[in-house]
């Protein structure tokens, strides 16, 4: 980290941080470094992983290195220098992202886009793209294998998507080679030393384009511009000390983020329009529930879930959309951390089975009653406060918890983490 700072001029900025003297850990882990292998992730999901040498000859029509998660120079520079005065396999489209444009620009000055574009790649800008599905879709039928963190199906554009998840490296290899190769084995067969790549020693720092900040009240007077295609967010209300409303959707384990908001080339040009967007939300999983949610209208619905609800990417809109179509509650067995967490900042109450078989004895339009919430996410109510979850339907109940924070509770009860802090009394924070 000091190197990389120093590199763009701001080595005063680092502070080293230390263990205190004689400090032990709960849990160690060693690795062998001998013993790792080229992994790589089957389609459809990031932890469906395999040795790249058990699916190696398998044959592919693409490989993607970089987009906007995750890669650095070397990433490229490694491509590179392994097809430099070669070509890739016929048939094969090899597709290169840039993270940034610093990152473009030292691929150029090394003469990495050179050499990429002589063995048959195509160069594209920095950006997205294929990860979400915004062009690069691969062909039907055709494997592709990607650099990024995700491969949920459908992600990629492509309905009948294969794509597989792998290091740089096996890209490379697997591109020149037309099938899925161990770097290792195309290393071996074509006698290739590893490159020894040389990255600059000052990294590309363009900041042409950054504008100073204006004083407070000049940037007050600044209108903001929005065409047709951008909304405001919508205002969301406060939770009411009771909810009732039907289940609209029932899903089992691992949904994500894909198939609560979908990626791709028909949604995302509605990333700005939150109640356009809010048409696709779930139709990965029930094609009605845009329809069903507006008919309920305002009154509320909730969600019923699996294990580990809300997995993959990040982005806010899987919170956001469903809020906005009147979701004020998901029951889940478990949640991915981060979705979660974005549950609560758009004030949608997350909470979990105490018995995780409930889940089955829960259908589609059953209607659900939650009583008591004001006092259950008060700021001094227990953590472990037991809800109790009325299926008014079948005459059931079914005991739930929450493992909100302090900080999350006061958000779900507001509506969200924006009308909480509009609330706050000036000078409190």
């Amino acid at each position: 980290m000091h190197r990389f700072l120093h590199s763009v001029g701001r080595g005063d900025d680092f502070t080293e941080l230390l263990p205190r003297s004689g400090a032990v850990y709960d849990l160690t882990d060693e690795i062998d470094l001998s013993a790792l292998r080229p992994l790589i992730a089957r389609p459809t999901s990031p932890d469906n992983v395999v040795p790249v040498s058990e699916v190696a000859g398998e044959p592919i029509g693409q490989a993607v290195i970089g987009s906007s998660a995750n890669p650095g120079l070397r990433d490229f520079a490694m491509s590179a220098a392994m097809v430099k005065g070669r070509q890739t396999a016929a048939g094969v489209s090899l597709d290169i992202n840039p993270a940034s444009r610093e990152i473009l620009q030292d691929m150029t000055r090394s003469g990495a886009t050179f050499d990429l574009i002589a063995a048959g790649a195509r160069v594209h800008q920095s950006g997205c793209l294929g990860c979400i599905g915004m062009g690069q879709a691969p062909a039907a039928g055709r494997n592709s294998l990607r650099t990024f963190p995700r491969n949920f199906p459908g992600r990629s554009g492509a309905e009948d998507d294969a794509v597989w998840l792998c290091s740089p490296e096996t890209a490379t290899a697997s591109a020149l080679t037309g099938v899925i190769t161990d770097p290792r084995d195309w290393a071996a067969q074509y006698e290739v030393a590893p490159p020894d790549l040389h990255l600059p020693d000052r990294p590309a720092v363009n900041d042409a384009m950054l504008e100073a900040p204006l004083p407070p009240e000049e940037a007050a007077r600044v209108g903001l511009e929005r065409g047709p295609n951008i909304s405001v967010l919508p205002d969301f209300d406060a939770l009411p000390d009771t909810v009732e409303g039907p289940v609209l959707l029932k899903a089992g384990d691992n949904v994500s983020t894909d198939e609560i908001s979908p990626a791709g080339a028909r949604a995302l040009p509605y990333r700005s329009n939150i109640p356009k967007l809010s048409d696709f939300t779930f139709t990965r999983i029930d094609a009605t529930y845009p329809q069903r949610a507006a008919d309920v209208g305002s009154g509320g619905h909730f969600v019923i879930a699996g294990e580990n609800y809300g997995q993959g990417s990040s982005r806010e809109h899987a919170a956001i959309t469903p809020r906005h179509l009147g979701l004020r509650a998901v029951i889940a067995k478990s949640y991915a951390r981060i979705h979660w967490q974005n549950l609560a900042n758009f004030g949608v109450l997350a909470l979990e089975f105490d018995d995780p078989d409930d889940h089955d004895r829960i259908r589609v339009d059953d209607r659900l009653r939650l009583s008591g919430l004001h006092a259950a996410l008060a700021p001094d109510a227990d953590a472990d406060t037991t809800l109790h979850l009325i299926n008014t339907t079948r005459d059931e109940e079914y005991a739930v918890h929450h493992s909100l924070s302090q900080r999350q509770r006061t958000a779900v009860l507001a509506g969200g983490i924006i009308p909480a802090l509009t609330r706050k009394e000036p000078g409190k924070g």
